[in-house]
């Protein structure tokens, strides 16, 4: 797992646009022109939809080059290319709104993994429906935020939760196992910008003891998939996913303990991905630059 930048002078540069030649010769003779020293440099065409995807990280010579210098200086090739882009310093944290019910592994692991460095985000806020890890947001000295959500107060927590989005500046919401369903109003707002996580059960096992109903059944895999919210449940563009294979020696609570351990896991790689601007999304699919 990458630990993230070393120095301050360090930028991401992603893009997308329509299949062109001499689109990394436009890219690179800006990088040149601008000091710039290419550390990593990933690319996909995608050819069934005739479009482009690139990610650069890049460090800069000269000390006097600011963001806002890079920015100006990409504008003209952005144009001429009809590229769609984002340029920012790869030091930056992702600031990251975390989203909890009554289960918090998937939680517990971010806020373990953020503190010791493993993820570039920092976390200004907790928001939950229940108060259950209240305790777990004070001892890592974050701010909890209790939003009960019933079918007559949806909307205004709805609300509430946008209201956190916009006065922490957001970057990113996280659904750690947050149990409830969010308004397709909701998800147009945090499209790009949600990740939910979910078992790999689904459609096949709904409701509330999905791994009872897979012992039952027999399954031999276990997995979890982490994937951006939209407003079709639990179908939105697919980040990661993984397994683990059980046995028939294995009870229901063996399978939840395993599990939890895989959605932890693919959230947590989810997360850093985004935070990295590894994820590009191509319509119902994702770019995942790893």
């Amino acid at each position: 797992m990458s630990l993230g930048p070393t120095t301050g002078r360090e930028f991401v540069l992603t893009l997308s646009c329509p299949d062109r030649s001499g689109l990394v010769h436009a890219v690179t003779g800006f990088l040149v022109r601008h000091s710039g020293n290419i550390q990593e440099s990933q690319q996909f065409d995608d050819r069934l939809k005739d479009r482009f995807f690139m990610r650069v990280h890049f460090d800069v010579t000269d000390p006097g080059m600011t963001l806002e210098d890079l920015k100006s200086g990409f504008a003209p090739v952005a144009e001429a290319y009809r590229i769609s882009w984002q340029l920012y310093e790869a030091s930056t944290p992702t600031r990251t709104l975390i989203m909890v019910s009554k289960f918090g592994h998937c939680l517990n692991d971010l806020l373990f993994r953020c503190r010791t460095g493993a993820l570039n985000i920092e976390v200004p806020a907790i928001v939950s429906n229940h108060r259950d890890f209240e305790p777990l947001a004070e001892s890592y000295g974050i701010p909890f935020h209790h939003v009960p959500v019933t079918r007559e107060t949806k909307p205004e927590a709805e609300a509430r939760l946008l209201e956190l989005v916009d006065e922490l500046d957001i970057d990113l919401v996280v659904l750690a196992r947050y149990m409830q369903i969010l308004s397709n109003d909701l998800c147009k707002q945090l499209e790009g910008r949600a990740i939910n996580i979910h078992h790999s059960f689904l459609p096949s096992f709904k409701g509330a003891r999905p791994y009872v109903q897979a012992h039952e059944r027999g399954v031999k895999l276990v997995g979890a998939t982490a994937h951006y919210v939209t407003p079709d449940l639990d179908e939105g563009p697919i980040i990661e996913q993984d397994v683990v294979r059980v046995s028939h020696s294995q009870g229901p609570d063996s399978l939840v303990a395993l599990g939890r351990d895989v959605e932890a896991q693919v959230l947590a790689r989810a997360v850093e991905w985004h935070s990295q601007s590894r994820i590009m999304v191509n319509d119902n699919r994702t770019v995942v630059f790893r």
